[in-house]
This record gives C-alpha cells, structure tokens and sequence, in this order.
C-alpha cells in the first residue's frame, strides 16, 4: 500500500507525511502552514465536515473542475493536492472566493500540460476545500475532502478554467447484511495486514480504518491508499454498486499483500548477508589502511601491472581506460567476485600487440621461390599471388583486395596462405568459421556475462603477439546463422579497410587497429559465401588436380613428408613411380589430395612395420605390391562396361569437391509412353528430362524412331548412385543421346563424355564448371569431350595437359551431338534447317 499520492507534485513532496485536518481549524487564502504540523491523510468524521456528504450544493451555473494528474479523490478521504498549472491555480482561487466545491477529476494522459475536455474522464469527486495555502516559494497547496461521486453532463466554459454542469451519483442506501459484513471485516484484515508488512507504515492510518463507519467508507479508503496505478482506482471510481466495488478493492488488495508478503520475505532473507559482506568490507578496508599506514600500500602483482600499463604504446583513450579499471582493482577487495574478471581483462589488454609489428621481407624472386617449392602447378594462382606482393612492395600501406581462395578440399588452399606469410616474413593465425553460428565468435561477449572473454580475431592476434599478420579466415562458406546473431555480418568490419581501423570488441570495448592485417579467405563453394562478405573478396578459383600433377605431387611432397612422419630414411622406402600411378589411378578419385596422402600413408606405415620387426631393411614398393598393402582395386574404369550396350550415354557432373562423370542410362517395358524418372533427381534435372523426351518424340521420323515404340512403351530414365542427390541442367544432351540410342538400338562411342542443357528446338546451351568437369573426364580415361559452343570462352582455364590429352567438340545443336556419339546424321525439323557443321578443336589441330 502507499502512502497517498497528490496531484501535480514532485517526488518529495509525495512522501510528505499528513495530519488530520477539520474544517473549523481551516487557515485563510495565502497562509503558510506551519513546520511542525505535517498533513495526514485519511478520513473526515461525519460531524467535522463542512458539506452534506451525500449532497453537496452544486452551483446552477456548474462546477468548478480541477484536472488532476497522478492522483485521485475519494468521497470521505483528505487529500492534499499540490496545485501547478495556471488554469487549475485560478480553478482553486474562484472556488475559494465563491465557497464553492470543486469537481476533482483525472485526466487520461498525465504528460498533457493543457487538458482538453476529451482528455478526462467523465466520473470524478466532488470536493470541499478544507484548507488553501500559498507556500513562500510560491507553490499553491490544498487539502480537499471528498464528498460524493459526480458524472460530466456537458461543459459550460473551458476558459480560464473548466466548468461543467454534472449530475450527482448518490449512492444508494445498502442495508447491512450478512454478506456486505462479511466483506466488510475481510477487507479490514487485508488492509491491516498489508500495513503491516510494509517497511514504513503510516501511524494514523491502522486507526482509520479501524475507525471507518461504513463499508462504502471503508472501501474508498483503502482504494485511496493502495498502490495500483491511477487508471485501475477510476475503475473502482466508477463502480458504483457497492458489492462489486468491494469484491474488485479485495481482489486487487489480495494481490498486493501476496506481493508485500514475498517482498518482506526477500528481504528479511538478504538482511543477514547484507549485513556480513559490508563487514567484511569494512575489515578489509581498515586492513588496507594499516597496510598503506605501513608502506605496503599496492601489492607486488598491482604493481607488475600498472608498469606494464604504463610502457604500453597504445592511443591515448586505451590508456585512460586501462588505468581507470586499475584504480578501481586497486579498490576492490581481492574475495570480491569482479576482482578476477577486471584482472583478466587488464592483461588482456597489456598482452595485445599495440604498435608491435613485423618487417615485411618482401623479395619477389625468393616469394616465387617459396610458392613453387610448396606448391606443385597453380600457375595462374601463384601469378596472383606474386602481383599482389609486388603492390605491397611498391606501395606498403595500400589498401589491396582481400584474396578468397575457392575450390575443391585439398587443393592446397590453406597452405597457400601460410606460404604467404612464409614469403612476407610475417606470423600466421588461422581461424576455421566452419559452423560457427554466434556473432560473438568474432565479436566477443561483454564483461557483465559469466565466463566472457574476446572474439577469436583478438585472442588470435594475441597469440602471434604481431598487429600485421597474415590472418587466415578458413571455410567462409560454412558461416552458420542463428538467434545469436550472424557471424558473417561481423566479419564485414573485420574484412572492409575503411571501417577496421576502428574494430570494436564487445569484451575489450576500446578501439582495436586492423588496418595492417593481411586477410586471407578460403571457401569450397564460392555460392554459399554471403554476398555483402563475397563482394569484399577478391575471389581466386584453384581447379582440382589431374593424375599426371598428383604423381607429381606425390613424388615430390607427399612420398617425403610421410617416410619423415614414420620414422623412414630416404633408402628405407622407395615407392616407384609405377607404384604411385596406380595408387592414384585405382585408389583414389578426387580432386585434391588428401586421400592420395591417406593412401601413401598406409604404404610408409607397412614398410615402417617391416623394417621395426627386422623382416628387411629397405622396403621397395613396385606396381604388384600396391593391392597387397591396399587391398582389392578401389576404382575401375565403368566407361567401356556401362556403355557396351544402347541406351547409355556419359554425362558430366560438377561437385562442390570438384566434377565427376555421371552415367545415363534408359531402358523401355511395355506401356503408354509413361517418363519414369529415379535415381534422386532434382525438379531441373526431371525438368530436363521430359524435355529431351519432347524433342526425341517430336522429331522421331528424323532421328529413325518409330513412333509405335514412343507411344506404345514406357521410358525409365536413371542416374546411379541413387543416395546422392542430383539436380541442373546440364545433363540434357547426355539424356537426348541415351534415348535415341536405346530406341536406335546403336551403342554410344565409350570414350566420349558430353555436357550442355538442351532447348525444345534442339539447341545446345552453355553451361558451368567446364574447367571442374573437364578435369573429371581427365580422370576418368575419356578421350573425347563434347562441349557447348558457347563454352568456348573457358576453354583457356583448361590445364594445358588436359587440352593436349583429349579431343574437344564443340556444338550449336543436339544433331552434331548425335553424329559424334552415335554416328547418327539427322535433320531435326524444329528449326526448319539443317544443321551447320560441327566445330571440332583438339591439340593435334592446333586450335
């Protein structure tokens, strides 16, 4: 409960204390009231009050209002009200010169200065003025008593104050019955009990409500005195049945005690431990007054820590900062539980390398050195890359791109960045964003959580203990999203050289330079890199490895990193080059070479158990020991055997780990000319399909098809590997040849391979990722590619070996695709002419 609220006052003119006031001891305008006689609030006895409870006189001409905000009247409560704005100050005065009541009401908005008559509410509180004082500082104060429920009829003048003509609502006589005195004494107990759990209780006001005489009194008193907000007591206003009015006090009181009585309990709870923390703090208080009476002002760990402060070469607000947080740990008790997070955030931030950097070494000679003895091939990479140095040479301080490596896993994309740093003479840090989904991994946590510490781009260059190193962000494509925030909308600041001198860690909360750090990017898929963080980078695509440059890396790194990893001399174990061909042509398929690593490992680890127990001393690996150690082939070549007979054609397929060749096959049964689709296949793909079954049916005369069989047989078209998913339309050449070759009953040439999206009139659309799967059918022992003719323009991105290894055709339309796989010359009929001729391009033509 509280202790009464007045209108138009400040907060401690609230909490004034009241004091029974009567209308015989009722002051003049203008008088001061007296220090010692503090206003009370609570009821009038019926024989003190100057007006008619029930019915006071209403002037003809209506009454004077008196907006209100913040507080409200009663019929039989003393209020006192302080008076601020002009127009109720001259509301208060015309009432007092007329001796006339006043109509207290609430207005709906308190933040209104100039209520309007639709800002109140239409049910208020006729009031007699008991008593009306100017203070000396010029404040208007008056102590009103309610006396009886009003109603707003119309309003007769709103200037210089309002004026309404109303209608008294009197209440109607309730005999005292059972139920009325029941609720009656329940609502005493709550009233009193409430009192009593509240730290500061008014004196007056338990004996008033003992006192009161009436229910209806009763529950205008404790509505008065409750602490709800203003809008709930005009509900209880303007509920004139006197039962439900009683039943909506009690509720709202029940709520109340229930609240008080869990405070009370809270507080009674936390006064022990209160009072036994500001113990110990006062003991450790006077023990660092003795200890600084004694010299031992500041402990030796205090003192490591403000010299370190003080050499640090940082700017200027950093310090501030530092040294404010070292007065307040110099202050704080060491048992205090913020002592250890403001310790470890201070050597944080004197362990960061403010101004620390390292000499650049840039020599592009030697740069080109490094890249080609770590790296086999990457021609066009390593060119980038040495550009990119020559600039820094040239220019230190410019604000170059930020390199994104993309390709397959195990191209060598990471170690190019520390090939980077080896070149530069700089320190390395590397940080996987794979799954990480919080923003405050870049980011960092605040201090006030538990267990907070700074974002992995701060506690990394802390380690290198270097503000320039080269930073490589790993696995860009794999950011994750969640409720915590995106992670790659934090790395836009990291990434963008306008805006990272500044870089902002929530833990550190000073300003961080970034400015000098060489930023390195990888991603295996370039689409799921976020296009605001993709537009920073400038991307640099690496293409999977053919067989001749795995062998090459093989012999060269991989052979001698694993004889050293197992302990081998160089004449322990030699693996010949034999060997390692078939290691890779039969055990492995992929475009990198980790698996190849894999593979060569467990050769070095059967020689390194031969050599441990003795049985030799220098083990050599030849061709026919390969499926001994390895076991049976892995990977035989499928071309010869999945195409030795009609309806299947070899497509190509691009992968986020690099291309790979896909098998078409079609079959027919006995039907109604049903497309039967399987093996996972996307919407594209199945899109894809019934296109090229639309072109092979609109064309069968052409193409040597009898209609009979289209119409009379169902098709079933499947892609192996059915677990995997597959989608685009790429495939659609390879699907248009498999069925003309199954309903032609001829065989499609074994060593051809074909890719490019096929129109309803027969063309033969570009497609993407030629490099990725031209390097596939490299792998795969395909002879001969077929290609669109508009996908002439990557044919420079193609290996130079592969490009003098294969046979490339390059065609406008589906016909010229039929005549190098199935020798079959038609003209389809879509276009209304014949086909033109094929543009052949291989090594040996020079093209």
């Amino acid at each position: 409960m509280s202790e009464g609220n007045a209108d138009e006052t400040s907060p401690d003119e609230r909490e004034e204390p009241a004091k029974p006031e009567s209308p015989e001891s009722r002051d003049q305008e203008g008088e001061e009231l007296p220090e010692d006689q503090p206003l009370v609030l609570q009821t009038v006895p019926e024989e003190e009050r100057e007006f008619e409870t029930l019915a006071p006189q209403i002037p003809e001409d209506g009454l004077i209002l008196l907006a209100a905000r913040g507080m409200l009247l009663f019929p039989r409560v003393v209020l006192p009200i302080v008076v601020g704005r002009e127009p109720s100050i001259r509301a208060i005065q015309a009432a007092v010169q007329r001796e006339q009541p006043i109509g207290v009401i609430l207005q709906k908005d308190e933040g209104l200065l100039e209520p309007e008559e639709g800002d109140l509410y239409k049910v208020g509180t006729v009031a007699a003025i008991v008593r009306y004082i100017t203070a000396p500082d010029g404040s208007h104060h008056v102590i009103a008593q309610g006396e009886s429920r009003f109603r707003i009829r119309e309003y007769v003048q709103t200037e210089p104050f309002l004026i309404a003509k109303v209608d008294l609502i009197d209440e109607p006589e309730i005999e005292e019955s059972t139920a009325i005195e029941a609720r009656n004494l329940h609502l005493k107990s709550q009233a009193h009990k409430a009192l009593s759990l509240l730290p500061q209780k008014p004196e007056d006001l338990d004996q008033a409500i003992e006192n009161a005489e009436s229910a209806s009194g009763l529950t205008d008193l404790v509505a008065t005195f409750m602490d709800i907000p203003v809008h709930e007591k005009q509900e209880i206003l303007e509920t004139f049945e006197l039962e439900a009015r009683m039943n909506m006090v009690t509720e709202k009181l029940a709520h109340l005690v229930e609240v008080l009585t869990l405070s009370h309990e809270i507080r009674q709870k936390t006064q022990g431990k209160l009072e036994k923390s500001q113990r110990e703090y006062y003991l450790r208080e006077q023990l660092r007054q003795i200890e600084k009476e004694l010299g031992d002002g500041q402990s030796v760990e205090l003192g490591d820590l403000t010299a370190a402060i003080e050499k640090l070469k940082c700017p200027k607000e950093v310090k501030k900062e530092a040294r404010r947080d070292l007065s307040r740990l110099d202050r704080m008790p060491e048992a205090a539980a913020e002592y250890a997070i403001l310790r470890s955030y201070l050597e944080c931030l004197i362990e960061l390398p403010w101004g620390k950097t390292t000499r650049d070494k840039l020599n592009i000679e030697k740069a080109r050195g490094i890249l080609n003895e770590d790296h086999y091939g990457l021609e066009k990479v390593k060119k980038r890359i040495l550009e990119f140095l020559a600039v820094r040479k040239l220019k230190p301080n410019s604000k170059g791109p930020i390199l994104c490596f993309v390709g397959p896993p195990g191209v060598g994309k990471t170690s190019l960045g520390r090939s980077i740093a080896r070149a530069m003479g700089r320190k390395f840090a590397r940080i996987s964003l794979g799954g990480v989904h919080d923003e405050s991994e870049i980011r960092g946590h605040r201090r006030t959580y538990v267990g907070a510490m700074p974002g992995s781009v701060i506690q990394h260059l802390r380690k290198c203990g270097s503000s320039n190193p080269v930073f490589m962000l790993d696995e860009l494509d794999k950011l994750g999203q969640s409720m915590h925030g995106d992670p790659s909308s934090a790395l836009l600041e990291v990434l963008d050289p306008e805006q990272n001198k500044e870089f902002t860690d929530h833990y550190l909360n000073v300003p961080f330079d970034l400015s000098k750090v060489l930023f390195v990017g990888t991603a295996n898929v370039l689409d799921s890199i976020p296009g605001p963080l993709r537009d920073r980078c400038e991307v640099i695509e690496l293409p999977g490895y053919t067989q001749e440059e795995k062998l090459a890396i093989a012999k060269t790194y991989l052979v001698p990193r694993q004889r050293e990893g197992h302990g081998l001399k160089e004449t322990q174990l030699v693996i010949a080059d034999e060997a390692l061909a078939e290691i890779v042509r039969s055990y492995t398929r992929e475009a990198g070479c980790r698996s190849l690593e894999r593979e060569i490992a467990a050769v070095a680890r059967n020689a390194a158990t031969r050599v441990a127990t003795g049985d030799v001393k220098n083990v050599e690996v030849e061709e026919a020991d390969i499926a001994t150690i390895l076991g049976p082939v892995r990977f035989e070549s499928e071309l010869a055997l999945r195409t030795s007979q009609p309806g299947v054609a070899t497509g190509l397929a691009w992968t986020p780990v690099g291309g790979d060749i896909l098998f078409i096959e079609a079959t027919r049964m006995d039907g109604s000319g049903e497309l039967i689709l399987t093996g996972q296949l996307g919407d594209v793909m199945k899109e894809s399909a019934r296109a090229a079954l639309s072109l092979v049916k609109s064309n069968a005369e052409a193409l040597g098809i009898d209609s009979h069989c289209l119409r009379n047989f169902d098709l079933h078209i499947h892609v192996p590997a059915g677990a995997i998913p597959k989608d685009g339309p790429s495939a659609g050449s390879a699907m248009v040849t498999a069925m003309v070759s199954l309903f032609t009953d001829k065989t499609v040439r074994s060593d051809l391979a074909m890719t490019g999206e096929i129109s309803l009139r027969g063309l033969v659309l570009p497609i993407g990722g030629v490099k990725e799967k031209v390097l596939a059918a490299h792998r795969a022992g395909i002879k001969m590619v077929v290609l669109p003719a508009r996908n002439k323009k990557d044919f420079e991105e193609i290996p130079e070996h592969a490009r003098e290894d294969l046979d490339f055709r390059f065609v406008e339309r589906i016909e010229e695709v039929l005549e190098e796989a199935l020798g079959i010359e038609a003209t389809l009929h879509s276009e209304g002419k014949a086909p033109p001729q094929s543009s052949r391009m291989s090594a040996s033509s020079g093209s």
